[in-house]
């Protein structure tokens, strides 16, 4: 190995997987050729190309001035070859330059350098280029074009702010609207790049059918999700039957995480293990294994698929959160979102406050930034379920703007639509909060989420069982996501069907998990007392009350909207039988009652 100073120019293509969807053969076809012609360019300013990727190249100068005129000269090329075509057969390249000491392994070149490059791309405008602020200084004295300084730049896994200048020829095509809002969409929330490696098949070669077919499945399933990028099925099928380690895939395709696995067939059962790492560190931070009867394989595919992609979209989550903070101040509206993410998967009451602040900072930064919108909706509901809160009039109206604004700002999303759908539910809006549901179980088959908020929908109007299937089914799949309280809505769909032993089994799961939940203690205390278990009823009314001195029925009832007036009656029976106050002035009789008795 060898140290060495060079410039790199890093490229890929905008919108390459949506070309790949709608004409596969064509777009490579295509891409080939759009790279011959630039190659010569390429070699002319001495440059070299260090590796093809599946849309895009990895290119070496010796000089960051020949490296910034052969970017110029190429993207001037391809504004001449996308002129005559429609927009969405015109195929424009991202590319980021970067200067500085890389390391080099034969062929191979290595390094923070390297990387900056590679982050520069993401942040190229479709056509053009971005060039880092020190390579600007050394090669801006012998540019004939303007740039233009677009500011400081936090990347992911580069430890300072990187200074940005940008170029893009005139006559540029745009992109076609849709891809041009797939662009904006990548780089604003999906930061994490997850690359879905090809299941190893470790029956015989005949079944190969079926892990490449879980594979795609599961890319796709993956790719609905829209808080991170998945890579296209061409990226990660490369390194099909190759000895390579999970590090180098990871650098070769820029991915965040990697998802890799295998699939065992023994004579009518299948037997499919995963696990989801961080390349990088090396670190597993999830793993699954399922034995399936074969059956009806589709279905049996299907059901593998759902489960392997609920679980990891939220591992992925949940390590975006947790990653360590940056330590500079210049902070984006992503990382406010993502530390106040940090503190929301905490679950107690001040995180909670904290991360309130935090969503409200991002908005404040970006307003445009949807799923913060939609966490924050997703608090103030859950702040008032959990009793942390008073639930007033203005609270639910500004849950309700939240998720309306999340769902305006991108509408394709399932968990915008989910949590619309909740707040339409939790107001008694039960037709807007159907529609709402069915449109996120829609927009994504595979988000548990949406089928869970799909069974509120069926609570609030009374369908009982529809629900608990529903609850069920996404407690099965997935009863680690915070943003789902499928033990509490369980407990009380039995209560509800009068089957108090089960309310009793889902509370004390629920509280598991949150000790102090005010609804799952509420309905623990009602269940026994209907199961005229006096003294436990008295003893769960007394720790409900420890933990909530000012609570009432009456109050407590303000906040549910149930269509059927039975359930509402049935479930403040059973609270005021535990011994839970009636209201303020139940509480203030009998202290007078105990005054004049002492």
């Amino acid at each position: 190995m060898e140290r060495r100073l060079a410039a790199i120019v890093c490229a890929d293509v905008a919108g390459y997987s949506r070309m790949m969807g709608s004409d596969e053969a064509g777009t490579h076809a295509a891409f080939k050729a759009h790279r011959s012609a630039i190659h010569p360019i390429i070699l002319n300013h001495g440059g070299r190309v260090v590796k093809n990727t599946g849309d895009g190249f990895l290119l070496e100068f010796p000089s960051i001035v020949g490296a910034t005129e052969a970017a110029i000269a190429m993207q001037t090329l391809m504004a001449e070859r996308n002129h005559h075509l429609p927009a969405d057969r015109a195929m424009q390249f991202r590319l980021g330059i970067h200067m500085g000491d890389v390391i080099a392994d034969e062929d191979e070149v290595f390094g923070d350098d390297v990387n900056i490059a590679v982050r520069l791309e993401a942040v190229a405008s479709p056509g053009g280029f971005a060039i880092s602020a020190k390579a600007h200084r050394e090669a801006s004295k012998h540019l004939t074009v303007p740039l233009t300084d677009a500011g400081n730049h936090r990347f992911k896994n580069i430890r300072d702010a990187v200074g940005v200048w940008t170029w893009t020829p005139e006559g540029a095509p745009a992109l076609a609207p849709e891809l041009r809002e797939a662009s904006a969409l990548s780089q604003q929330y999906r930061t994490a790049i997850v690359g879905v490696l090809p299941f190893a098949n470790l029956s015989d070669a005949q079944d190969e059918y079926f892990s490449d077919g879980l594979t795609e499945d599961l890319i796709h399933a993956l790719s609905l999700q829209s808080f991170y990028r998945v890579l296209s099925r061409n990226s990660t099928f490369a390194f099909k039957g190759k000895n390579t380690s999970t590090r180098l895939i990871a650098r070769e395709i820029d991915a965040t995480y990697l998802i890799q696995g295998s699939v065992r067939r023994a004579g009518a059962k299948i037997r499919v293990t995963a696990e989801l790492i961080a390349p990088e560190t090396g670190e597993q931070l999830w793993t699954g294994r399922y034995d399936r009867d074969i059956g009806d394989l589709f279905a049996m595919q299907d059901e593998i698929t759902t489960n392997l992609s609920a679980a990891i979209a939220t591992e992925i989550v949940r390590a975006e959160a947790s990653a360590p903070a940056r330590l500079s101040t210049d902070v984006t509206a992503w990382d406010r979102f993502l530390k106040g993410l940090s503190h929301y998967y905490r679950q107690t009451k001040e995180d909670l406050a904290t991360a309130v602040d935090l969503f409200r900072e991002a908005i404040a930064v970006d307003s445009k930034l949807s799923i913060a919108h939609a966490y924050l909706a997703t608090i103030q509901i859950q702040s008032i379920q959990f009793g942390w809160v008073k639930g007033t009039r203005e609270m639910w109206a500004e849950a309700m703007n939240l998720a309306e604004t999340s769902v305006r700002l991108d509408p394709r999303s399932s968990f915008a639509f989910s949590i619309l759908s909740w707040a339409h539910a939790m107001e008694g809006h039960y037709e807007a909060a159907m529609d709402a549901a069915k449109r996120a179980v829609a927009l994504n088959p595979y988000d548990n989420g949406a089928r869970g908020v799909l069974g509120i929908c069926h609570f609030v109007i009374g369908e009982h069982r529809e629900a608990i299937e529903l609850f069920s089914m996404a407690a099965q799949r997935d009863n680690s996501d915070p943003r789902y309280q499928w033990a509490a809505l369980n407990a009380f769909s039995h209560y509800l069907l009068r089957q108090y032993d089960a309310t009793l089994s889902w509370a004390r799961e629920q509280l598991y998990i949150n000790p102090n939940h005010m609804q799952a203690l509420a309905i623990r205390a009602a269940a026994l007392a209907q199961l005229r278990r006096d003294d436990e009823a008295t003893e769960a009314t007394a720790v409900l009350m420890g933990h909530y001195p000012t609570l009432n029925v009456d109050r407590h009832l303000r906040n549910f909207h149930w269509k059927r007036p039975e359930d509402l009656a049935h479930y403040r029976e059973g609270l005021l039988n535990a011994g839970v106050p009636l209201g303020k002035l139940t509480l203030v009789q009998s202290d007078v009652k105990r005054a004049a008795e002492s």
